[in-house]
């Protein structure tokens, strides 16, 4: 069988990086998407060998351009990991419009933007897999991040009403919620605050981006057809949801 072809937007770095290593040693086409950062996925194809795609997510016509040469250079997409987050936090009251859209316009938007460009070869093909990354913070709430939690509780529901629209065509549609896992993000954190953080998780550690690359490659696998419309929680026992 010919290799299936994924797209992991944000998969140079990060939780992004790790699933996108993941897939490639698993045999498929990876596409990773990145949106700035030139150094960095340039040092990421050169170690990995993975192909890289820059376009900004939260633009759809960026999206259409960035999914048009991933299928002229890979082939039709299968696999949709929509990773690609940021945050902008500070409490509503300090909060001003920009932080807000910012927010909203890439890590949900992006999940309109990539999911419209290859829904309609996967319903064409009788197959899909789309993943995507919500957070425990969408799940749970977080201070100082109504942008953040607003925008990954959206990703939640977002992904229960595609996954109804999907499953007659083959097309599974999860969501995984991730704990706090090590990463440039995370470790920005200050350390007195991820200390009281790790604290709170039962495992007794943050997560690696391993654990949250093994749980999109359990979603994505061909035989997983009957698991849709699922949140997955992969958080240490932080918060049961």
């Amino acid at each position: 069988m010919t290799a299936r072809v994924a797209i992991v937007t944000g998969g140079t770095r990060g939780i992004g990086k790790a699933i996108s290593v993941a897939l490639h040693k698993a045999g498929y086409k990876v596409a990773a998407n990145y949106g700035g950062d030139d150094g960095a996925a340039k040092a990421f194809n050169a170690e990995t060998g993975i192909a890289t795609f820059k376009f900004d997510v939260s633009n759809f016509d960026a999206c259409k351009a960035g999914v048009a040469q991933i299928v002229k250079d890979l082939g039709p997409v299968d696999v949709l990991v929509n990773n690609a987050g940021i945050t902008r936090d500070g409490t509503l009251h300090k909060m001003d419009p920009k932080q807000w859209e910012s927010v909203i316009d890439t890590n949900l938007g992006s999940c309109f933007n990539m999911c419209r460009l290859v829904i309609d070869g996967m319903r064409e093909r009788s197959f899909g897999r789309i993943v995507n990354v919500g957070s425990i913070n969408g799940q749970a709430g977080q201070y100082g991040q109504v942008n953040y939690a607003a925008a990954k509780s959206g990703i939640h529901g977002f992904t229960k009403a595609l996954a109804q629209e999907g499953a007659g065509k083959g097309i599974t549609v999860n969501a995984i919620a991730p704990g706090y896992v090590d990463t440039d993000m995370v470790r920005a954190v200050p350390p007195a605050v991820l200390e009281k953080i790790i604290a709170r998780i039962p495992v007794g550690r943050l997560g690696r981006a391993e654990d949250i690359a093994r749980s999109v490659m359990f979603l994505i696998a061909d035989d997983a057809d009957f698991i849709t419309g699922s949140t997955m929680s992969v958080n240490g026992g932080q918060h049961m949801y």
